[in-house]
């Protein structure tokens, strides 16, 4: 400010001295006017152009607060603008800064696993990431500022939205849910900022199934022990209470014992499930011989058929090429004499049940087993391999399965990075595969 007193005393000086000068006394203040209003001019037109200047910055914007030129001026009009021109940039990078920390925000809440909506306070989509979009069948763009309660019209959302009571979440079908595929959607609404909503979606589709299997499956084990220990506690209060002869007693305790055994092989098959799915996968390095599996499945496999049915069955095994799998022996063993076993036990007396193994083309293995029994209707094969599931339950009781079997060979096969191929039709018998890669098998030379 003083530099702005010593410019315009200066000024004033220098009229002075050129009005006298140039006309003596009396020019000296007509030279001092003139100096001033000179000095005025030239001060007003830096101010105008300060004033354009920023008008300028004003009308680029904040994002080109900083894209003009400051003008080209001296003193405390060329301080103040540079001054200016500093706190833009400060502003600018600032808000660079802001827009960028912003983005990367919305970036982390875009790659959500979760589904997030802002809800400004009358209820409109203020943004929304795609995990939403798809769990409610929005719009990203087009339903920006649409209200929530337009597009999501489930009457268990709709209460839980205008109860204001947010402590907890809501359960609701998804956007894209179908009586044949459902989908289920946890959604929990946060109230923050001047009456804004955070809404978060969360798809529990594979929890609530995992829910339903997990209660099905206790109902089933418990349904499958209660029905043995009955007969068992009911024979062993008649065996208590009434004097029975040899022959009764003979027959009674041998029906314990076969419930008894059936409880035996029920826990057996649940412990081999637990183990398949909480252990370690095969070592590839271990190789069991293809013969000898199938040597075992058929001393099985006629034992059994001897007991079911005394005219038995036409067994028929084919050891194919000699070869070698990379798994587990107990694993395979148990695969493989579930589908043998399966087959004789619904097989009538006198079916025919044929395993084989052979070598395919392309190199991969496969071990099949067929039977002539009664068949299976298409819309059961894709459930065959749950657990507890059963075409007629009466009938797999009487045979004495579990009703975990292929649900153990399902596991063992994806073990063995294998596929499970089931082929059957009612009244022509059944036809299960287990197709082994050939990076797990090795053919051995004939000697």
């Amino acid at each position: 400010m003083i530099n702005r007193w010593i410019t315009f005393a200066g000024c004033l000086l220098s009229g002075w001295v050129a009005g006298w000068w140039l006309a003596g006394r009396e020019g000296m203040v007509s030279g001092l006017l003139l100096a001033g209003f000179a000095w005025l001019l030239l001060d007003t037109f830096q101010v105008a152009r300060l004033l354009a200047w920023l008008r300028s910055e004003q009308n680029a914007g904040v994002a080109g607060a900083t894209s003009g030129l400051s003008p080209a001026t001296g003193g405390v009009w060329g301080d103040m603008a540079d001054r200016i021109r500093r706190l833009l940039k400060n502003r600018d990078r600032q808000y660079q800064e802001s827009q960028s920390r912003l983005n990367e925000f919305l970036s982390a809440m875009q790659a959500s696993p979760n589904g997030v909506v802002l809800l400004d306070a009358q209820g409109r989509i203020e943004w929304c990431n795609q995990t939403a979009a798809q769990h409610f069948g929005f719009d990203a763009t087009r339903d920006v500022m649409q209200h929530i309660a337009n597009l999501v019209r489930d009457p268990a959302f709709t209460a839980y939205l205008t109860s204001g009571d947010y402590a907890g979440d809501v359960t609701i079908p998804g956007g894209q849910s179908t009586p044949a595929r459902p989908v289920k959607l946890s959604v929990h609404l946060h109230a923050y900022g001047n009456e804004r909503r955070l809404l978060l979606s969360r798809d529990i589709t594979a929890l609530e199934l995992a829910e339903a299997m997990r209660r099905d499956f206790v109902a089933n084990v418990s349904h499958e022990i209660r029905t043995p220990l009955t007969v068992l506690s009911g024979f062993i209060e008649t065996l208590q209470t009434l004097p029975l002869q040899e022959p009764e007693r003979t027959r009674y305790l041998g029906l314990m014992a076969q419930q008894s055994l059936r409880m035996q092989t029920l826990v057996n098959d649940l412990l081999t499930l637990s183990r398949l799915e909480g252990g370690p996968l095969p070592d590839t390095a271990g190789w069991v011989s293809t013969a000898a599996l199938l040597a075992q499945c058929e001393q099985e496999a006629r034992a059994l058929s001897a007991l079911l049915a005394p005219d038995g069955h036409r067994l028929e095994f084919d050891p194919g090429p000699s070869c070698e799998i990379a798994g587990a022996h107990n694993e395979l063993l148990s695969a493989m004499s579930n589908l043998v076993s399966n087959a004789v036990r619904y097989t009538p007396a006198g079916g025919m049940v044929r395993v084989s193994w052979t070598l395919l083309p392309d190199g991969r293995g496969r071990f099949q087993v067929q039977d002539s029994g009664p068949g299976i209707a298409a819309e059961h094969i894709p459930r065959l391999t749950e657990r507890f599931y059963r075409i007629d339950r009466s009938r797999s009781r009487e045979t004495g399965g579990t009703g975990l079997g292929l649900a153990i060979v399902k596991h063992v096969t994806q073990r063995h990075g294998a596929e499970l191929h089931i082929e059957s039709q009612p009244g022509q018998g059944s036809r299960f595969s287990i197709v082994f890669p050939a990076t797990r098998l090795r053919q051995l030379q004939a000697t």
